[in-house]
């Protein structure tokens, strides 16, 4: 079974080494120890039921728009993959963006050529593509620049919300349902009969 936590200083190396042989895009001990430091909220990791790192989620706000979330690295090692741990990390990321730092959308860069990734985000994760960034990583494979507003989220859920309530309420007519009496009113009626 796996489970998702938040990211301690520990991790830090397990981290790295599942970015090193996950990913392309690499990053110095001390982009992670910033992270961890300055957002401890916002990193999560994925755990084995031996506690073995097998995947992570390092995210952070932007400096120059604390409403936005940026999400800079996801890795799962290849043998979780297909298992929805990634699904869960984001997730989890995007929750606690949300309730911790209120914040309204969250950003991401995924590479033209990673389908699985650009599925993930823009099929099951719901991410809008914003734009292409060209020669946006050091090989200079072009970058989908990925957005998930928050915002317009919460107002699909609240449109089915009043559908779902609205439908409830213009149900066939027919024999209405007898409504259960209140405590106080059944003590009336039982006082009522003496």
């Amino acid at each position: 079974m796996i489970s998702i936590r938040n990211c301690q200083i520990s991790d830090l190396l397990a981290m790295q080494n599942a970015n090193l042989t996950c990913l392309p895009e690499n990053y110095q001990y001390k982009y992670y120890l910033y992270h961890v430091l300055t957002w401890p909220q916002l990193s999560f990791v994925a755990e084995d039921e031996s506690g073995k790192l097998v995947g992570y989620v390092l995210s952070k706000i932007d400096e120059n728009n604390p409403k936005r979330g940026h999400i800079t690295s996801l890795a799962v090692l290849r043998s979780q993959r297909k298992l929805g741990i990634a699904t869960k990390l984001m997730k989890q990321s995007q929750y606690a963006l949300m309730e911790v730092f209120e914040a309204d959308h969250v950003s991401l860069h995924v590479r033209k050529s990673n389908r699985a990734a650009f599925t993930l985000y823009h099929e099951i994760l719901k991410f809008k593509i914003q734009e292409i960034e060209t020669e946006y990583y050091g090989d200079k494979e072009d970058a989908y620049s990925m957005v998930f507003n928050f915002r317009e989220e919460d107002n699909k859920n609240e449109k089915k919300d009043t559908k779902s309530t609205a439908a409830a309420d213009n149900k066939p007519k027919g024999q209405p349902a007898a409504k259960p009496k209140p405590a106080s009113a059944k003590k009336k009626a039982a006082a009522k009969k003496k």
